[in-house]
């Protein structure tokens, strides 16, 4: 008996029936519904014979096309799951006031709030911001495909995997109740002794991973694939912010995975890195996931800022005013903000010296971004614009990001921020900032890069009717928080006594509604376009008339991209080939290779998933079977690599033979 125990608990771990939330009526209401979307999603996909298509087409690509758009498509699912912990945080806090206690208990109030930064920070955001730059940025600057087009298919399978184990948290034992950043002592063993902040940790680890490829594989596609005449000052600008962002990905994200494994190693072996009463120091944490975390606030707004950019130029009209003093803003940005992490603990007690040296970096780093904003006010001047969506998206942007900016240079005070760190205030700062610059810059990317992704454009209609409730809810949602931080009242709480603060979070959790109602507006635009796209459609290759190269090929593209490759003569380089009565070549074209696709990265990704759900529950014979296939699994790939992908030597011959014919023929 004791040895089929001991069996047990080697398979099973610490995972039993009481992880199952059974006593929760809103997590088991939760895992109904989604049980019952999944089944209705696979019925229909097994009923119109998808899962074909679905496998060969998408789940094994290499494209960086279709990765791209399967990193906006996971993305868009995950700001769902992170919008329904927001409205449910503004709906307790509107209604727990006195006796009434709210409808969530503070146990699970904690966890809400933890995944709700995690989610939009690693799962929304970071989807979002890689999906844009993988699809846009390969077509930018004239290359067929990514450097290592395996690699990303791996890198997005796993940060897929991750999103995976945050969500099992919801229905599978609970998530963290630390917050977002998981600060020691409260996520140590003895404070945190169940599996939320293990789920908290290989989630990010697995997902980090992925993001970390990632970024090395963008940056050697921008510095090793650009086309021929494209020099690093004739790159787009939305290039350069993808390049700047990548440096900053792999700078940071390393650092991100040695204090998780540290933290780790503090809850499974027992050692004590952060604990201060045995020799350890947890401010060497905060310290350590700020040098992270300040610079991962830019790799989310830097892709923000290109995407404005190419905006305002093409709906303007004009070339972008000040395209060189635009590139040394974004390299300035990219330094400073190696400059500014000590802001976010101007209370720990550092000293005069240290806080006015990080207070005036954080001062700083605010005029290369003001510069951005004059640079883009100065290309509408006198430009004919036209109201589409995309500007739309860049006009809100432009007065919501300067509030936010404006209300970082007072908590860049440090003893502003000594009065302000812990409240409301940060918060109504911290989503002005991320709402109204990162995420409002990738909804106008994607409904700007959308026609050239499936060929039509979004229903215009249901864009307006969720762009206004967008703007407007968040107004709505997050300026009473300015009033209330500025009262004192601080952040992370699901309970308040004083009912006259009632009102201010009344017209939060309004604005939160309005928000819903503009995610909800989102989806069935994408839905109503989806189903009228004869009538959107746009037969031209540039449905917008765009000044860059990816407008010159076919909406959508072809898997190969261009059938030649293109010369760059100008920073507008589609606009220069039309300025030039540019013609395409209609003979003299060779097949072109192109690698297969491949099972590997979700095999592996999924095995990873695998080894990170075994840690968490310390089934350490799952664990250790799924890290050894994975390892396994890893190896067999490489071998298999070569025939796979290796392009013979004599095409690559004859493709630089056509390339060399039509230049001397002038059709390039």
């Amino acid at each position: 008996m004791l040895a089929n125990l001991d069996f047990a608990k080697l398979i099973f771990g610490r995972l039993s029936w009481e992880a199952i939330p059974f006593h929760d009526p809103i997590l088991m209401g939760t895992f109904v519904m989604v049980c019952l979307g999944g089944i209705a999603a696979l019925a229909a996909i097994t009923y119109f014979k998808w899962w074909g298509p679905l496998w060969r087409d998408w789940i094994t690509s290499i494209d960086h096309k279709k990765i791209g758009i399967m990193y906006i498509v996971l993305g868009l699912i995950m700001l769902l799951r992170g919008f329904a912990d927001a409205i449910m945080m503004r709906a307790q806090q509107a209604i727990a006031f006195g006796d009434n206690a709210g409808f969530l208990p503070p146990h699970h109030y904690d966890q809400i709030f933890s995944a709700h930064g995690v989610i939009m920070i690693f799962f929304v955001a970071m989807p979002l911001v890689t999906g844009l730059m993988n699809y846009v940025m390969p077509l930018q600057i004239g290359a067929r495909d990514v450097a290592f087009p395996f690699l990303n298919n791996f890198s997005f399978w796993m940060t897929a995997f991750g999103a995976v184990l945050v969500m099992a948290s919801l229905f599978v034992g609970e998530f963290a109740r630390t917050g977002w950043l998981a600060y020691p002592p409260l996520s140590g063993i003895l404070s945190s002794p169940d599996v939320g902040v293990d789920y908290y940790i290989w989630s990010l680890q697995i997902a980090g991973v992925g993001t970390l490829l990632s970024g090395v594989n963008l940056l050697a596609t921008i510095v090793k694939m650009r086309a021929p005449g494209m020099t690093m000052m004739k790159m787009p600008i939305f290039t350069w912010t993808a390049l700047c962002t990548n440096v900053l990905i792999v700078a940071a994200f390393p650092v991100l995975t040695a204090v998780l494994v540290l933290l780790s190693l503090d809850r499974y072996v027992g050692t004590n890195f952060f604990t201060t009463e045995l020799g350890g120091n947890a401010m060497m944490y905060v310290n350590l996931i700020w040098i992270w975390g300040h610079p991962e606030v830019y790799i989310l707004i830097l892709p923000a800022f290109g995407i404005f950019s190419e905006v305002v130029a093409t709906f303007c009209k004009k070339r972008l005013f000040g395209y060189t003093s635009m590139v040394y803003a974004t390299v300035v940005i990219t330094i400073l903000s190696y400059l500014v992490w000590l802001h976010h603990f101007f209370t720990m007690g550092s000293g005069a010296s240290v806080n006015s040296f990080f207070g005036i970096t954080t001062m700083i780093i605010s005029i290369p971004t003001g510069a951005k904003i004059f640079n883009w006010l100065f290309t509408m001047y006198k430009g004919r614009i036209t109201f589409e969506l995309p500007m739309m998206w860049t006009i809100a942007f432009m007065i919501t990001f300067v509030i936010g900016g404006m209300t970082g240079v007072l908590l860049a005070v440090p003893p502003a921020d000594f009065v302000l760190h812990n409240s409301l205030f940060l918060i109504a700062h911290f989503h002005n900032v991320i709402i109204g610059g990162v995420l409002f810059g990738l909804f106008a990317g994607i409904y700007y890069w959308f026609p050239k992704a499936f060929g039509f454009k979004l229903d215009p209609f249901w864009g307006k009717v969720s762009f206004w409730f967008w703007v407007i809810g968040f107004y709505f949602a997050f300026m009473p928080l300015y009033v209330l931080g500025l009262m004192g009242v601080t952040r992370r709480v699901s309970h308040f006594e004083d009912a006259s603060l009632q009102i201010w979070f009344l017209v939060a959790a309004f604005g939160a509604v309005l928000v819903a109602i503009g995610i909800a507006a989102m989806l069935i635009q994408f839905a109503v376009s989806f189903m009228r796209r004869e009538q959107l459609r746009d037969l031209t290759g540039d449905p917008w008339d765009g000044r860059t190269l990816e407008w010159s090929t076919s909406s959508p593209p072809p898997q190969y991209n261009f059938a030649f490759t293109p010369i760059v003569h100008d920073n507008d380089a589609w606009w220069d080939m039309k300025r030039r009565h540019f013609v395409r070549p209609t003979e003299g074209f060779l097949p072109i290779h192109m690698p297969k696709n491949t099972a590997a990265g979700f095999v592996i990704a999924a095995l990873s998933a695998l080894t990170g759900f075994g840690l968490i529950w310390h089934m350490w014979l799952i664990a250790g079977v799924g890290f050894a296939a994975t390892l396994i699994a890893t190896i067999v790939h490489t071998f298999n690599y070569k025939r796979d992908y290796h392009i013979p030597k004599d095409e690559v011959t004859r493709v630089e033979n056509v390339r060399t014919n039509l230049l001397a023929a002038g059709h390039v």
